[in-house]
């Protein structure tokens, strides 16, 4: 089994494009994708704008994605190819309670893919890849807190410095970097270093 995190510094650098295109780009290996996104006072996390994530009971929830309309991220990961696609709700720093089923759904699959940084807290996968946009000056809590665990880079293609102060890629230098330019979000080399390194994973160790 690999486990896969997908995560990013700001809203809309293109998580769950590359989530998906890596499913895309790589059929046949039974994903189990997962997004997970934490709410607080009806503000969403993930965009700190008023949002329908929050749950009934105002704690958690873990919802299984059947539409293939691709109109919801999720959806979009089922599209992709997907086999399976969960949704998991918490509020604002409650992600541990989540953590049994989340452990539970990822024990059942063959090969996960999660969009998330603050999973970091609670799993070590496979690979951790950091989706960096130089134009977005944005940096939230869990991106800088997870950096230095980052096994690669995906950076936006952009010309000058970076719009974000007081962050360094010291922690990450001599880790590999990919570039890529909307609308293709997965470039071939980073498939072919993902694949390296699920077929590494899958090798048993003596």
């Amino acid at each position: 089994m690999a486990i896969i995190v997908i995560g990013g510094h700001s809203r809309d650098v293109g998580k769950t494009s590359v989530v998906a295109g890596l499913i895309a780009a790589m059929p046949g290996k039974r994903w189990l994708a997962m997004k997970i996104t934490q709410y607080g006072h009806g503000v969403c996390s993930a965009n700190g704008e008023p949002c329908d994530c929050v749950t009934a009971d105002h704690s958690l929830a873990v919802s299984e994605e059947h539409s293939r309309a691709g109109d919801t991220d999720t959806s979009r990961f089922l599209v992709a190819g997907a086999e399976r696609v969960l949704w998991v709700r918490t509020q604002q720093g409650m992600l541990a309670e989540a953590m049994p089923r989340v452990r539970a759904e990822i024990a059942k699959a063959e090969n996960v893919i999660l969009e998330s940084n603050s999973v970091m807290k609670f799993i070590r996968p496979t690979l951790y890849v950091a989706v960096l946009d130089p134009s977005r000056a944005d940096f939230k809590a869990t991106a800088r807190e997870y950096l230095d665990r980052a096994d690669a880079l995906l950076l936006r293609s952009n010309e000058g410095s970076p719009e974000w102060r007081d962050i360094s890629l010291k922690p990450v230098q001599g880790r590999p970097r990919f570039a890529f330019t909307p609308p293709a979000y997965v470039p071939a080399n980073f498939v072919e270093f993902v694949r390296e390194r699920m077929e590494r994973a899958a090798v048993p160790t003596r």
